[in-house]
């Protein structure tokens, strides 16, 4: 569904030039749930804005679905961390909704159902009439998630989308995400600096190292049955692929990276 390869980008500045990825390649499957994490400041962000065609890359080439990437691409739908700048105040939210689909060839009943269908499988179905900010963060955040839902994407890339959130919030919305990737089939990319979360959410956690980063390894997730805030995180398994994802991460930002080998067996 997505491939990169050997994708790079440098920034220039006034004091010279300033590397932010090395030489970075992964793929992404239809249908698989991929999570990146990485140390503080190594990328990920910049990363995810060059995979989604809105920075251009200075080296490397993106893929999504045999296309290269070279603009923000049709099949590609995107969630911002923070809710509050992505989504417009002044617009409902069966308006903010529609705005993906406006460019798209469908009848006003088709666009009606896509948008009813996408509020109602994030809760919100109750509130397509209301503002933004008639609502709380986490409402926000599932409107962000419908309006990228409603859009049918290939792929949806999710940059820290529960980072401005409280605890309880965040749990959620993870199990909705993963609700909506197991009602829709979604490809998912999400960006997370929370350990915990890419474990739980993801089918493979891609490490990244420091600036400049690169893949220093890929953890494969395998748990049995649905996921569960308590049922899974007290599998034995999700402790071990936690502390050795962490001690990855942790690894590289301290320059003793982890490798795959260490990593006991998930059954």
């Amino acid at each position: 569904m997505l491939s990169v390869e050997n994708l790079s980008k440098t920034f220039e500045s006034k004091s010279g030039a300033v590397k932010a990825l090395g030489r970075i390649s992964f793929v992404v499957e239809r249908g698989e749930f991929v999570c990146i994490v990485g140390p503080s400041g190594c990328g990920k962000t910049t990363l995810l804005r060059t995979i989604a065609g809105l920075q251009t890359a200075t080296s490397g080439v993106v893929t999504l679905s045999g296309r290269r990437v070279t603009q923000p691409p049709e099949g590609m739908a995107l969630v911002f961390q923070d809710y509050r700048s992505s989504l417009m105040p002044w617009l409902t939210v069966r308006k903010n909704l529609l705005l993906p689909l406006r460019h798209k060839k469908l009848d006003k009943a088709e666009r009606s159902r896509l948008i009813e269908e996408s509020a109602a499988s994030v809760g919100l179905g109750e509130f397509l009439d209301h503002y933004p900010w008639q609502l709380s963060g986490g409402m926000q955040q599932r409107v962000a998630i419908a309006r990228a839902i409603a859009y049918r994407p290939d792929v949806m890339i999710m940059d820290e989308p529960f980072a401005s959130v409280d605890a309880q919030t965040r749990a959620d919305l993870e199990d909705l995400v993963l609700q909506v990737r197991q009602r829709y089939g979604m490809t998912i990319l999400l960006v997370t600096h929370d350990v915990d979360e890419a474990v739980y959410l993801a089918d493979r956690v891609v490490v990244l190292s420091s600036r400049p980063s690169e893949v220093v390894e890929e953890v494969a997730i395998a748990f049995p049955g649905q996921r569960d805030q308590i049922a899974t995180k007290e599998l034995p398994e999700f402790g071990h692929l936690r502390a050795h994802v962490f001690r990855s991460v942790k690894g590289v930002s301290q320059g003793t990276p982890t490798h795959a080998g260490d990593l006991p067996a998930a059954s």
